[in-house]
């Protein structure tokens, strides 16, 4: 008998293709999300998943005694990344309190397992909110660091045992990059060059936030990929001497997802569904323990 599945802000449902992956049988598997390009993409890939919508009042009735209910909620007025704006960065006040949703969810449906996937919070006090409103299951911090070419600290509060994580991957963003990037995803502005040896091999020379101008050396990991909505937010890689965006593909084996998982939509739609995803192979490692 398979698993029955509840996923809150599921995104691309990188779980299921975790479960998929790992030969875990799934019965059912339903769905809140409302990013349209996230639905869309989940559909095409994953035909038998129920979509509901906005998770917000939702019924979780429905699905008493479920055996897995996951999430990886708004993560928005958690992160430290825009500390210094209280209005954005606001914690579980703000867009981030949807997390609410999902410990109802979990307290109505008793699931056997559950998972919850979100930044290490700017205030201790929200992470400690979290951690009270999940039965006082203490998260554990893993970095997709250990599974790909990417540096990605996150907390994930789950009753499912996780094994050993491994010590150490050498993967790069060198051994990730494509060989073939449009010449429209390089740029033709200054920069200052800091040296072969340094993880920030170089700074763009434009007028945005200072961690937006980083250029990342491809002998080191690449930095957390986030969303993208223009304006520079792209990851940026030195590529032979000249300097330019990573591209879709690139975020894609990132967050080990498989090449051309995101095809259909502009690029920057594309790393914004993989910066807002999860690391595939990291869920893989927590499900192993189902």
């Amino acid at each position: 008998m398979g698993l029955r599945v509840l996923s809150i802000c599921g995104g691309l449902e990188t779980g299921l293709l975790a479960l998929k992956e790992l030969e875990i049988p799934v019965d059912e598997y339903h769905t809140y999300e409302i990013f349209e390009p996230a639905i869309e993409l989940s559909k095409k890939h994953f035909p038998e998943i129920v979509h509901h919508g906005d998770v917000i009042g939702a019924d979780f009735s429905q699905f008493k005694g479920f055996d897995l209910v996951m999430a990886g909620t708004c993560c928005q007025s958690l992160s430290v990344v825009r500390q210094e704006n209280d209005k954005i960065c606001s914690g579980l006040k703000g867009k981030s309190g949807i997390f609410f949703e999902y410990a109802r969810a979990v307290k109505e449906i008793q699931p056997k397992w559950f998972l919850l996937e979100n930044v290490v919070p700017k205030s201790k006090t929200d992470q400690n909110i979290i951690t009270d409103n999940l039965g006082g299951q203490i998260p554990q911090l893993i970095n997709s660091n250990l599974f790909s070419a990417q540096d990605r600290e996150r907390l994930y509060w789950t009753n499912i045992h996780i094994g050993s994580l491994p010590k150490l991957n050498t993967t790069v963003l060198k051994d990730i990059m494509v060989s073939d990037a449009p010449e429209k995803d390089y740029y033709d502005k200054p920069y200052i060059f800091h040296g072969e040896d340094k993880k920030v091999i170089a700074t763009l020379q434009v007028n945005t936030h200072d961690m937006l101008k980083r250029v990342y050396n491809p002998n080191f990991k690449c930095a957390t990929l986030t969303c993208v909505n223009g304006g520079y937010q792209e990851k940026k890689v030195w590529d032979r001497g000249r300097i330019r965006k990573l591209s879709p593909v690139e975020y894609e084996r990132l967050q080990t997802l498989p090449d051309g998982f995101t095809e259909g939509y502009s690029d920057n739609v594309r790393r914004t569904l993989c910066g807002n995803g999860w690391t595939k192979e990291v869920i893989k490692h927590i499900f192993k323990g189902l």
